[in-house]
């Protein structure tokens, strides 16, 4: 099969992961090959500077020193070949004792891994020292934090929520979105909540906006009952007064209110600057006042706790769920969309509250650890299986593809060094048999 038929059959079986791995997997093997045929060729010079320098006949004393230096430099190599092919297969393939090592060992590599594993990479403290390092929510709401993640989010939820939804018993459903509600709103501080809702409406105008409305139809539901305070007016009022005072007094005062009501409208009117100034001083306490935070907590308890709220919100909940799935196919593009903009949310706000981040880590570190330390010998075991359920070429395959190009360095080591000391050693023999 040819090279670009085989990259786009891994393409449509196993996707990009697939590709990637058979590309790195073809690397490996070509650097494997590179650097045998590169040993292979560093013994075959050895083998033919011996020779030559065996047979010619030369009085250069240095002829000796290259024999000597490319004799030892082959025996080296040899000796070497043999310890690197030993650890994989035997060597042309002869029963030589203590070789194919890997193969001969596979259960006791297989239980050797598993048990290392546990040992050294499942521990608590080892898992919670890596999870300390990387900021996991952190890197999600980062992710989400783009539009374009956000939106093709959205666009998956919209595709198979509606499908999995309508598979999912509406019992279990339900049990786990409530059970999942107030857990959330129990680990969200009541007041810091109630903060930021609050900032959010008053930076974006809609409490002046409601407060402009107020004033509005304040006005409007007094003119519309002037007549009533009229009369109010004259039945409060002394029979010995004279009709036309109470009516004149009536009117007065409706002046008076309606005045007081048009001048609120100006923004800079004392009574709204001082609202303005208690909002704000309300939004700062409930973000940083101990006693705001605590008064706030308790409070949320207490309504957690209430009979008549737990009905009022499942029964909205029901609302909301017969709505649902009244249409499930036809809800995609709306589902689409909250996620899309439930994404986008979340991201900003986890970005603007550290304190909030960091405690989502924590959890986050927590469920690991709940869920891996009590499976860490399930765990070691299951690759000692796997290991051990492997056939011996594979096992040597995967082994040799990942190491095998750096042990052809301990033949080439072995070339140079075995060269280097038996050229000393003919050296030494030389100088003692001149002294």
């Amino acid at each position: 099969m040819a090279h670009g038929q085989q990259e786009g059959k891994l393409m449509s079986e196993f996707g990009w992961r697939g590709l990637s791995e058979w590309r790195e997997t073809e690397d490996r093997l070509a650097e494997l090959k590179r650097m045998r045929a590169f040993a292979t060729l560093l013994l075959i010079s050895m083998t033919v500077v011996f020779v030559l320098t065996t047979v010619m006949k030369n009085d250069q004393p240095w002829i000796s020193y290259l024999s000597a230096f490319s004799e030892a430099a082959m025996v080296g190599a040899c000796a070497d070949w043999f310890a690197v092919v030993a650890l994989f297969r035997r060597p042309l393939g002869l029963p030589i004792p203590h070789t194919g090592i890997i193969p001969a060992n596979q259960q006791r590599i297989g239980e050797s891994l598993g048990r290392f594993i546990t040992n050294n990479f499942l521990t608590r403290e080892t898992i919670n020292r890596k999870l300390v390092e990387v900021d996991i929510v952190g890197s999600i709401a980062g992710w989400l934090a783009d539009p374009g993640n956000a939106r093709k989010l959205g666009a998956y939820a919209g595709r198979f929520l509606p499908g999995i939804l309508a598979s999912v018993p509406r019992h279990r459903f339900d049990e786990f979105v409530l059970g999942l509600s107030r857990r959330a709103v129990k680990s969200i501080p009541a007041a810091l909540l109630a903060s930021r809702v609050l900032e959010i409406l008053w930076a974006h105008g809609q409490t002046q906006a409601l407060l402009d409305s107020a004033i509005e139809h304040g006005r409007d539901w007094l003119l519309s009952r002037k007549s009533f305070i009229k009369k109010k007016v004259a039945k409060k009022s002394s029979r010995w007064v004279p009709k036309w005072v109470d009516a004149m007094l009536a009117e007065r005062i409706m002046t008076g209110l309606l005045a007081t009501i048009e001048e609120t409208r100006n923004p800079g009117h004392p009574w709204r600057v001082e609202l303005r100034r208690a909002v704000e001083k309300l939004l700062k306490d409930l973000a940083t006042d101990p006693e705001m935070k605590a008064r706030g907590e308790v409070l949320k308890a207490e309504l957690l706790e209430n009979p008549t709220f737990i009905a009022q919100m499942e029964f909205l909940w029901i609302r909301i769920e017969d709505g649902l799935y009244s249409d499930l196919p036809g809800q995609t593009e709306t589902i689409a969309t909250a996620i899309e903009a439930a994404s986008l949310g979340m991201a900003k706000w986890l970005d603007e509250e550290p304190d909030i981040l960091a405690g989502a880590n924590r959890y986050v570190r927590l469920m690991v650890l709940r869920t891996l330390l009590p499976r860490r010998v399930e765990i070691g075991a299951y690759i000692s299986r796997t290991v051990e359920s492997w056939d011996s070429s594979t096992l040597v395959n995967k082994l040799e593809l990942q190491v095998g190009s750096d042990l052809q360095y301990i033949r080439i080591n072995g070339t140079l060094v075995g060269g280097f000391v038996g050229l000393c050693i003919f050296a030494a023999t030389k100088w003692f048999e001149n002294f």
